[in-house]
């Protein structure tokens, strides 16, 4: 019977919902009961702030801080992400452990007004928390407003309801896990609308010293995720990326080869750079780094400055 693991994870509904499946899968790998694998809900810095965009008070890690402190003082075990929420630069002391089977990475456009994002009317807003998200409209419609929405998923939908926005993009993999998938309008395809590095991915993070906890997860890894976040996370280390500045990257597997693109954007919308990569699997950090470093070059050391 395998001691009793803590899981560390965000208190939102869909935070909550992504702990119980790494609870489950853990308790179905160890042939033992779920219980034996409690939940901890830590409240995060970013779920506190909602009165401003996160990219003014930190950006990234604002959604995992608290979490990784409980972590590093042992009051939990693991921690369970969504991979986007990650920074490219983990504390000393901990790392990324396993993955779940990743599910589907692209953005869906949701709206009461419009099918899709080019239905609707001009000047009409589209709220979103992410600068990616807001440059990316941006580079399909110029003419359209967009402004900040905070709160979780089910906050953001309200928010649309009641008309503080005309459109709203989210993530179908979390409408997927909270069973809201039908309030997509249109689900926007990669080749226009790049995926956040890690979306649609669950990480579960660990201290590093920790055998035991390590030897547990080795059961629930899924290797073909862990690789292409492994593209995906190395570009973003390179370009330093965070809440601040508009990156785009994805890699999927295609046999044993990783194919990856990336993107980066001006916060406007108004001018980008992309570059692609693909090789062996062995070698899909070496890859996404390679493709950052491209574009880190390309865009030069102002390229996020102003909008």
């Amino acid at each position: 019977m395998p001691a009793q693991l803590r899981i560390g994870s965000r208190g939102s509904p869909l935070a909550l919902a992504q702990a119980r499946m790494v609870q489950e899968r853990l308790a179905k790998a160890q042939r033992t009961d779920a219980g034996r694998f409690p939940i901890e809900a830590i409240r995060t810095t970013g779920d506190m702030i909602q009165d401003r965009p996160l990219a003014q008070v930190g950006g990234k890690g604002l959604f995992t801080k608290e979490i990784e402190e409980a972590l590093l003082a042992g009051r939990i075990d693991l921690a369970v992400h969504s991979a986007k929420d990650l920074p490219a630069v983990l504390p000393a002391g901990l790392v990324l452990s396993a993955y779940l089977p990743r599910e589907d990475p692209r953005d869906v456009f949701i709206s009461t007004k419009a099918k899709t994002l080019r239905d609707l009317a001009k000047g009409a807003l589209v709220g979103t928390a992410s600068l990616r998200r807001q440059a990316l409209v941006k580079r399909l419609r110029p003419d359209l407003n967009v402004a900040s929405l905070r709160g979780n998923v089910e906050t953001r939908l309200r928010k649309l309801e009641e008309g503080k926005a005309d459109a709203t993009i989210l993530a179908l993999a979390g409408l997927k896990r909270l069973g809201l998938a039908n309030a997509a309008a249109t689900v926007l395809e990669t080749d226009e609308f790049l995926p956040a590095v890690g979306q649609g991915a669950i990480v579960i993070e660990t201290r590093k010293n920790d055998a035991r906890t390590l030897e547990l997860l080795a059961a629930i890894d899924h290797a073909d995720t862990a690789v292409a976040l492994a593209a995906e996370r190395a570009f973003l280390a390179v370009l330093d990326g965070s809440c601040r500045t508009p990156i785009a990257g994805y890699a999927k597997m295609n046999g044993d080869k990783v194919e990856f693109r990336g993107l980066i954007l001006k916060p406007d919308g108004s001018q980008w750079f992309e570059t692609t990569r693909s090789g062996a699997r062995n070698d899909a950090a070496a890859l996404g780094a390679d493709a950052g470093r491209e574009l880190k070059g390309r865009g030069g050391a102002d390229f996020f400055a102003g909008g």
